[in-house]
């Protein structure tokens, strides 16, 4: 899946906007790379989905080159 991120906070955590759908929770720790610090907020990423506990979470994200 593809999305832009919406929200970032410095504890390490964030949320993608995904058209047509609701945001989806991501955690540093999900970062295929590890470059969450590199990441900001409207940037492109591609990911996939996994549930957890609270819904919905992206895993595997990575930076979208293709804009």
């Amino acid at each position: 899946m593809k999305g832009v991120i919406k929200k970032l906070d410095e504890r390490g955590f964030g949320f993608i906007k995904i058209e047509g759908a609701k945001d989806v929770f991501f955690h540093a720790n999900d970062c295929s790379a590890r470059n969450f610090k590199e990441m900001k907020e409207g940037d492109m990423v591609s990911f996939e989905t996994e549930d957890s506990d609270k819904g919905p979470k992206a895993v595997n994200v990575a930076m979208d080159t293709e804009m």
